[in-house]
């Protein structure tokens, strides 16, 4: 995992601590920006620039009452991406909806869940993001700081019908990923040290059957098992929380957000090639 984030009290001019492309109401009680209901998530959509330079609308929204955040954005080319931060659980769930080629034999989208532990310095709390807005709805916005890549080996398979007892957004997020939702060996380790029972997981071939395995990319029967690649981005969330100083207030305030972009990349065992065909693509 990356090294935790700072947020530090920065002492830099105050048009970048101001961030004036969001202002965030982190000062305001509940309720005030909020809406009036406190239980009702708030949604923030904002337009966001794709790291390959395409512009995409990105919804987040926050439960500050079940302390969670979720992230959706729809891929250039049709995929839709879904990221939830379950901090109760301190479980994030990433998902894609991948289109599926009808002209290969696949169904018309394939579902993938990937679930991984949280760690609370990742991403703002549910209650600040849920307090955020923005001036300029049509601006586009881009990540200020871009984060190093994490590739992780899934090794592990979640038990769906059990999937309540690890979070309870797993089976609503992953309601299409029936038979695909997997996580890590290290992850699994630290969920049942938190009383997690074991039923939620189910063990896949062994690491050293599956280093005996092929890369999907390099099999030509679809129908043999082999380990497939799937690699994501978050092009744009608000990870860090900034702090401003004042004259009039003895402590540092929050006064804004740090905005980040990081990549994902997922090694899984597939039963047959079929279930991962985006590896044949250079």
């Amino acid at each position: 995992m990356r090294p935790p984030g700072r947020c530090g009290v920065p002492r830099a001019s105050p048009a970048l601590l101001l961030l004036p492309l969001l202002v965030p109401l982190l000062g305001a009680p509940r309720g005030v920006g909020a809406g009036a209901g406190a239980s009702s998530p708030s949604e923030l959509r904002v337009r966001v620039r794709l790291p390959d330079g395409q512009v995409t609308e990105e919804s987040l929204q926050a439960d500050s009452d079940a302390d969670s955040i979720s992230l959706e954005l729809r891929k250039p080319d049709g995929t839709l991406i879904s990221f939830t931060a379950d901090f109760k659980k301190d479980v994030k769930i990433f998902r894609a909806l991948i289109l599926g080629e009808l002209e290969k034999g696949q169904s018309q989208f394939q579902a993938l869940c990937f679930v991984t532990r949280l760690h609370h310095n990742e991403i703002i709390p549910s209650e600040a993001m849920a307090k955020l807005r923005q001036k300029n709805p049509r601006a586009v916005r881009q990540a200020e700081e871009v984060r190093g890549p994490e590739r992780m080996h899934m090794d592990i398979a979640v038990n769906f019908s059990q999937g309540a007892l690890l979070s309870p957004h797993l089976r609503n997020v992953c309601a299409e990923a029936v038979d695909a939702i997997y996580t890590r060996q290290e992850d699994v380790r630290f969920w049942l040290e938190q009383g997690v029972d074991g039923s939620v997981f189910e063990a896949l071939p062994k690491a050293w059957e599956q280093v005996l395995l092929p890369r999907c990319g390099q099999v030509g029967d679809r129908g043999r098992p082999c380990v497939c690649h799937y690699g994501l981005s978050l092009a744009w969330y608000p990870c860090m929380l900034k702090y401003c100083h004042s004259r009039d207030r003895p402590a540092p305030y929050k006064c804004g957000i740090r905005s980040c972009q990081k990549s994902y990349s997922f090694d899984f065992y597939v039963p047959q090639k079929q279930l991962c065909l985006w590896d044949e693509d250079p």
